[in-house]
């Protein structure tokens, strides 16, 4: 092999080990680094509803305290009276610290669940219970910022009934959305949960 031929052999080998090294670098690198922090969520935002007495409440009323929120509708055969009935049980397993506490059935059915109809349904479930309606344009406003589903569906017969999001959101003091709060634990355990947001 003549001098020159050497030559380029050191120069081409050189070259590639260092593509090697260099790709390795980058492998390793980009193989390493944190997964992306994702963006702070996008649940909640503006809304102004009023009440069962008739009091109008907007997103600023959420400060202060921590909040269990609940979209359902009176005319709930089954899912809206047992989530009430648990937030109920949790207010009585938190006892002198439950007017700490903020929670709100927000109707997603405000065509049959007026100011009166909310205030009579809420009686059966514990008095810091708040129920919010509006006019249809407002409910579904609130709707859009918490991604709450919900959909009108027609029963046999007439009537209908409504399918819609499940979930209890808890928001800390600030109004901020912290989680989807779980029901299905003792009272006492969701109780002490919601004492670190205090």
């Amino acid at each position: 092999m003549t001098q020159q031929s050497a030559r380029i052999v050191t120069v081409l080998g050189a070259f590639l080990a260092g593509l090697v090294i260099f790709s390795a670098a980058i492998f390793f690198v980009v193989g390493r680094l944190p997964a992306p922090i994702p963006a702070p969520s996008a649940i909640g935002g503006p809304f102004q509803l009023v009440d069962q007495n008739g009091e109008t409440v907007t997103q600023d009323g959420l400060k202060g305290k921590p909040s269990l929120i609940f979209f359902g509708f009176t005319h709930c055969p089954d899912v809206c009276p047992t989530a009430l009935m648990e937030m109920t049980q949790i207010y009585k397993a938190l006892g002198k610290d439950g007017d700490r506490v903020r929670g709100l059935f927000v109707s997603v059915d405000p065509e049959r669940d007026t100011p009166d109809v909310l205030k009579e349904y809420l009686s059966s479930f514990d008095p810091n219970l708040r129920g919010l309606t509006g006019d249809p344009a407002a409910v579904a406003a609130m709707e859009k910022a918490y991604r709450v589903y919900s959909k009108k569906v027609p029963l046999e017969g007439g009537g209908y009934t409504m399918d819609h999001t499940a979930l209890v959101y808890l928001m800390d003091k600030e109004g901020r959305f912290v989680a989807p709060f779980n029901m299905k634990r003792k009272p006492e355990e969701a109780a002490a949960e919601l004492r670190r947001y205090f």
